[in-house]
């Protein structure tokens, strides 16, 4: 029976989107430097592929820089190699001892193509919380069409749903507009 329960359980799911979307966000480049933009970046660790944060200690000293010391020294140039082929388009200066990541000023055409990645990906988000309400109201109209429910209970959970969906929605728009004066900040 769809009540209670699979509203909780439409919020959890919903919970995660909204999750998914922040660690997109945190990976996203603004101007000043955030340990959260290497979280994809892998390192072949003896074989296995590893976060970074696990081969070294990730530290920001300055506001636009990141320093990475790996734990052995034989993973500098594994790490610098894995920097240098991802996406973050920063090259790393490795002295032997340390890596450093300085970050560059955003240009103005840089920031507005951040935004528009940033809007982007909350329209996704959008998108995928609607998937999740067609998901539970198509289980409620079978619920009713299988007479497991009435007709007002079909309205009320119905509404129970627009309702949650609607005040998701609104935290992505929030988390959209946030992150978009954050990128665009200068």
């Amino acid at each position: 029976m769809v009540k209670q329960q699979e509203i909780e359980d439409c919020k959890v799911r919903m919970e995660k989107a909204i999750a998914n979307l922040e660690s997109e966000y945190n990976t996203i480049r603004v101007g000043r430097a955030n340990p959260h933009v290497l979280d994809r970046i892998m390192v072949d660790y003896y074989g296995t592929p590893t976060p970074i944060q696990q081969v070294g200690n990730v530290s920001v000293p300055e506001p636009r820089m990141i320093v990475i010391q790996p734990w052995e020294s034989n993973m500098l140039k594994t790490v610098e190699k894995a920097i240098m082929v991802s996406d973050l388009g920063i090259h790393p200066n490795n002295d032997g001892k340390v890596i450093r990541l300085v970050f560059p000023e955003l240009t103005e055409e840089k920031r507005k193509e951040t935004s528009k990645d940033v809007r982007k990906r909350g329209e996704g988000a959008k998108v995928a919380l609607r998937n999740i309400r067609r998901d539970v109201m198509e289980l409620i109209k079978k619920e009713k069409k299988e007479s497991i429910i009435t007709e007002d209970d079909q309205k009320d959970l119905e509404e129970k749903l627009q309702k949650l969906t609607d005040d998701y929605i609104k935290k992505v728009d929030q988390m959209v507009d946030i992150k978009t004066k954050e990128v665009m900040a200068v």
